[in-house]
């Protein structure tokens, strides 16, 4: 059964002139247990689409249709102060960003502990806290609850907020970039700790990022993202070694941990991202894709097979 589902979803910004298309029409869903991935270059939407799982959008975006159902209730159609219940208890989120992550002026404790407070308010127990921190591989936990953010290093930032995000023991767990602002150090110990909490993490796990080695470590399934909507969803290993959809393709390619030795050059994606407020017809990929027709200036169908979806004229789940 899924923790976490998301039905037909499409966001939306307000820009001089118009809308802005961020997310169209996408659905997905996550089980316990489960580590689904979401991939995509920047601009594909998603980020914005983690901002809606967990009721985050910022000023000027709306949501156009669809459903978000966490546990079977739809947060969509939950009043605002429901909403906010939820959020750190049933459904977390870590951000990109460590350095701003945390209030500068506020200790560590401080912080973890007002946060735990707004859901509990019996529950002020820095031992607790001291032993999620020893959890996340924080050395010398006690000390770090008395230091403020900017006495610890990126990664251990990046920890912390990965405790915090699982003190309430949230259903589910998401995590948008969670490696980007590390270095290649800390991003590995980021990477390594996500990994050891798929064994000790009961709920489920979303995991937002362009980084291919970081899906490949994780994650079950994954899905790509496109100009605002999934084009493929696939398990894991099925998507790496059979890719089905033109942009899967295009953009393993474009992994450096496959490039050949001595060839000079990185390979690209020819072209770019098509203007969100003004989008073709048809197939979004079409301008820079080697395999578009006739046939992808029509309404593109999404093929489904067993554990597998892609959205193309020419490709076949």
């Amino acid at each position: 059964m899924s923790v976490l589902s998301v039905e037909d979803l499409s966001v939306s910004y307000r820009i001089p002139g118009g809308r802005l298309r961020a997310v169209r029409d996408v659905s997905l869903s996550v089980g316990r247990g489960e580590v689904l991935g979401i991939m995509g270059e920047s601009g594909c939407g998603k980020s914005t689409l983690a901002a809606a799982m967990i009721g985050l959008l910022p000023a000027g975006a709306s949501v156009d249709g669809g459903v978000i159902r966490l546990n079977g209730a739809d947060m969509l159609r939950l009043p605002v102060d429901e909403q906010r219940r939820l959020r750190g208890q049933s459904v977390a989120m870590v951000f990109q960003d460590p350095m701003t992550a945390f209030n500068p002026v506020l200790t560590i404790g401080r912080q973890l502990a007002d946060f735990i407070g707004a859901h509990d308010a019996a529950r002020h127990n820095r031992a607790d806290i001291a032993a999620m921190l020893e959890k996340v591989g924080i050395p010398d936990p006690a000390r770090c609850l008395g230091r403020y953010p900017h006495e610890l290093s990126g990664g251990m930032r990046q920890r912390v907020a990965i405790a915090a995000a699982l003190l309430m023991q949230p259903d589910v767990l998401i995590a948008d970039e969670p490696t980007t602002a590390l270095d290649v150090t800390m991003e590995a110990q980021i990477i390594h700790l996500l990994r050891d909490l798929r064994t000790s993490f009961d709920g489920a796990i979303v995991i937002v990022t362009h980084h291919l080695g970081v899906i490949a470590e994780l994650c079950d399934r994954v899905a790509v993202m496109y100009a605002g909507e999934v084009v493929e969803e696939a398990a894991v290993d099925a998507l790496f070694h059979d890719p089905r959809h033109p942009y899967t393709r295009a953009l393993l390619s474009c992994d450096p941990a496959v490039v050949q030795p001595g060839i000079g050059h990185l390979p690209t994606i020819g072209g770019r991202i098509p203007d969100l407020s003004a989008l073709p017809p048809g197939c979004a990929f079409a301008a820079r894709c080697a395999m578009t027709d006739a046939t992808c200036a029509s309404p593109v169908p999404r093929h489904r097979a067993a554990g597998r979806s892609v959205l193309c004229h020419r490709s076949k789940a």
